[in-house]
């Protein structure tokens, strides 16, 4: 029997169940289809998709001889028509439970109609079944700390180990990973974004995991500062499923079993990883996230659209330095330190009383990691209207947070005068015609304004909501 790979995240060897099942079931042609949803995602997540899908396709060709097939269109109009093409008995694809996701695969069901070749989910995505994870009422949980727990006593499912052996079938068509335009929409900005980013694929994921979980220990006190390289840079390859997170699990729960010195820092590195658990199992309990607010209340929170102070958000020009520096080293890296992203989403939905939604497209945009899940719930927890969100009332002083996590300025610096400066220079609009960064005379006026005006509006929606 043969059997099509249909690819969608999940470029690695490693844990991979749809793999496992396509290769069990005989010859296996991998094939990533560029659709309509895959072109509607935001640009810098596009560029990395594309970053992926080329290092898994070298990968491939090392492993089995053979690239993989890249079409464009619909899975539902190739797919039928390929399976048929080659015998194939199954279509095997990791699921990533997203709306446009699904709704793709419910086409493709209909397309296939009742004949022989089925469609065939795994799970890989998460460390664990949702089935596995309920609340005392069999409900999915809304507050973290108890579905941590929960997700600890039940334990992450079991990594699979990478095929020993891939009998591989030959590409189809004429086209390469590297053929495809992944991101046109970028102009100049890729060629910046090229020259920041980090290594990408499995291999680099490995690598950079076990680099980190050696410097570990530092993580529990310098994870909030931006101006330390501390944090894992695991983000990028979760949201491309260059590695899994049921193996990231294993290796650093691995190596605190052997070394007791890096017990504290990977139990703070895998409550993070429960953190994006979380926001999945949220998303699937609720996968209207990124659009309505959790809490429906909150629809009526006096929220502008569209504004002119949004906008000078958008381009890094609101005066405010950490605010400022966040949203250059996004647009010039495609990432950004957590501390500083939500310093940057309560600026916007709190001191702006900006939409959520406004700043959850940005950065679904501008962000090499995107993750349609955990994008949706910190904007909302940010905002206060998600599940064990931020109270509002919780606004955070860029200029507090700024002395506090960089202390020295140097984060600041680099992306307000420094190289970062320069590089994010080269990836604006001419039209943009930015002038050179400066501090706001009067930020501690601005800053107290926007608080208070943020706290009045609670007050005035409190009322209301009574």
């Amino acid at each position: 029997m043969t059997s099509i790979l249909w690819l969608c995240r999940d470029f690695r060897f490693d844990d991979n169940a749809a793999l496992t099942a396509a290769v069990r079931d005989g010859p296996v042609l991998p094939v990533f289809v560029m659709d309509a949803a895959t072109r509607a995602q935001g640009a810098a997540s596009r560029w990395r998709l594309g970053r992926a899908l080329e290092c898994f396709d070298a990968a491939w060709q090392v492993r089995t001889g053979e690239n993989i097939t890249v079409l464009e269109g619909e899975a539902a109009d190739l797919l039928p028509g390929l399976a048929a093409r080659i015998g194939a008995s199954a279509i095997h694809q990791n699921d990533w439970p997203t709306t446009a996701t699904k709704a793709a695969q419910d086409a493709l069901r209909r397309a296939l109609g009742p004949g022989p070749v089925r469609l065939h989910l795994h799970e890989g995505h998460l460390l664990i079944h949702p089935a596995r994870v309920k609340t005392g009422a069999g409900g999915s949980f809304r507050v973290y700390t108890p579905f941590a727990r929960a997700v600890r006593v039940a334990g992450p499912d079991r990594p699979l180990p990478p095929p020993a052996i891939i009998s591989a079938l030959p590409a189809i068509g004429a086209r390469r990973a590297g053929e495809l335009t992944f991101a046109p929409d970028m102009y100049r900005g890729a060629a910046v974004l090229a020259k920041q980013a980090l290594p990408a694929g499995e291999a680099a994921a490995f690598a950079r995991l076990a680099d980190f979980i050696a410097h570990v220990p530092d993580y529990p006190a310098h994870r909030d500062r931006p101006d330390i390289d501390a944090t894992s840079g695991m983000s990028e390859h979760l949201a491309l499923g260059e590695i899994s997170p049921r193996r990231i699990w294993a290796m650093a729960s691995l190596r605190a079993g052997i070394d007791p010195a890096l017990a504290s820092g990977v139990e703070k590195f895998l409550s993070e990883i429960l953190w994006r658990e979380f926001a999945w199992h949220l998303l699937l309990a609720f996968p209207q996230m990124a659009e309505t607010p959790w809490r429906a209340d909150w629809a009526r929170f006096p929220w502008l659209g569209a504004n002119p102070a949004a906008l000078a958000w958008s381009r890094a020009e609101t005066g405010i330095a950490l605010v400022d520096a966040g949203l250059r080293e996004m647009r010039v890296t495609g990432r950004m330190h957590n501390r500083v992203r939500m310093v940057v989403a309560s600026w916007l939905t709190k001191h702006l009383l900006t939409d959520w939604r406004i700043g959850l497209a940005h950065f679904e945009d501008s962000l090499t990691d995107w993750d349609p899940a955990a994008n949706a719930m910190n904007w909302q927890w940010v905002a206060g209207c998600g599940p064990d969100a931020s109270p509002f009332f919780r606004i955070f002083n860029p200029e507090k947070q700024a002395a506090s996590f960089d202390p020295k300025s140097l984060y600041r610096d680099h992306w307000l005068t420094g190289e970062g400066a320069k590089a994010w220079r080269e990836t604006v609009p001419a039209s943009w015609n930015p002038p050179e960064h400066r501090a706001l005379p009067d930020s501690a006026a601005l800053l107290d304004q926007g608080r208070k005006r943020a706290l009045s509006a609670l007050e005035a929606f409190n009322r209301n909501s009574q």
